[in-house]
């Protein structure tokens, strides 16, 4: 039996973390793994082979709540993997590709009862921009840089990229369209993910233009807990932003999923209660947006059984995970 849309409970487990030695060619164990630490579900990322897809699939002993696009991975001759294309391209044939990628993983999604399919929609730009690079770098080097020249480059970066977001976002829109439009015949919702990187659409102020032509039914926000801390403490994205206020839209009121893990400086993707991040105002602003929505831990494989079941254990205590 699988579970869909509004009927989930409790929390997913993604597969980055089944990317290792001892699960990579036994799907089937990952999934036991997953089960018996507690999670009620499994969220297919994009790191996953078609191969590795089919073994959880055989497992059946979680059902897959949510697929993380584009999956499964490939590569294709002249352009290297899948997940490393871009959905916001100006280059039509390299779009194309990527949204019939995408759409495999919806068909995926409708095919295994699964919740919601996770989009990256794309950047602007070559990569990313020299701005965040000198943030980062300044960040972990533990150098006390100067205030004035943090703040010019937040400054620069933000100028850097408005200046040639514009085709790209109207991209970004027409992949979306396309891929909306598949959604919505198969009975799968898109949750839009906020990023890691500053040149990566979108940001708070690009999401309300983006979803306002979609139902949250069809395609709705997709909070990435670490993504949001590491643009914030690089000070180049607030974190209340993606939740906005009374006077100001925030994606947040949109919100139909999230990817939970804890921050340690500006690496993310590590277990809940590892790291600095304020679970306990999350939860006040899950609540205010969508205590329903759908949760998956996403968590990367340096953190042990014992670090993933003790972070589960955590955001049960504190009201996140039910």
């Amino acid at each position: 039996e699988t579970l869909n849309n509004n009927q989930l409970t409790g929390a997913s487990l993604s597969t980055m973390w089944a990317v290792q030695d001892r699960f990579i060619n036994n799907m089937n164990f990952f999934v036991e793994v997953a089960k018996d630490i507690g999670f009620d579900g499994i969220e297919i990322n994009h790191s996953m082979t078609e191969k590795h897809i089919q073994q959880i699939r055989k497992s059946a002993l979680l059902p897959i709540h949510g697929v993380h696009g584009p999956a499964p991975l490939k590569i294709h001759a002249g352009r290297g993997e899948n997940r490393g294309l871009n959905l916001a391209s100006l280059d039509p044939e390299e779009r194309t590709i990527i949204v019939n990628d995408h759409i495999e993983s919806i068909e995926l999604a409708a095919d295994t009862g699964a919740n919601h399919v996770v989009v990256h929609l794309g950047h602007v730009g070559d990569g990313m921009l020299t701005e965040e690079k000198q943030l980062r770098k300044s960040f972990s080097t533990n150098k006390v840089a100067e205030e004035d020249m943090i703040s010019d480059l937040v400054v620069n970066a933000h100028s850097a990229r408005q200046e040639i977001a514009g085709h790209f976002l109207e991209s970004a829109k027409n992949s979306l369209d396309q891929l909306a439009d598949v959604a919505s015949k198969r009975g799968v919702k898109i949750g839009i993910e906020n990023r890691l990187h500053f040149h990566e659409i979108p940001l708070p102020s690009e999401y309300e233009e983006l979803l306002e032509p979609y139902t949250t039914e069809l395609v709705g926000y997709l909070h990435d807990v670490g993504h949001a801390e590491v643009l914030a403490r690089l000070r180049l994205v607030e974190l209340d932003s993606w939740w906005g206020d009374s006077d100001s839209y925030g994606p947040g009121r949109d919100l139909i999923a999230m990817h939970l893990h804890d921050t340690i400086g500006i690496r993310d993707h590590v277990a809940p209660g590892e790291g600095t991040t304020n679970f306990m105002k999350l939860q006040k602003q899950i609540a205010r947006s969508n205590p329903n929505a759908a949760l998956t831990f996403e968590i990367d494989q340096r953190q042990t059984d014992l670090m993933v079941g003790r972070g589960l254990t955590l955001l049960q205590q504190i009201g996140i995970v039910r």
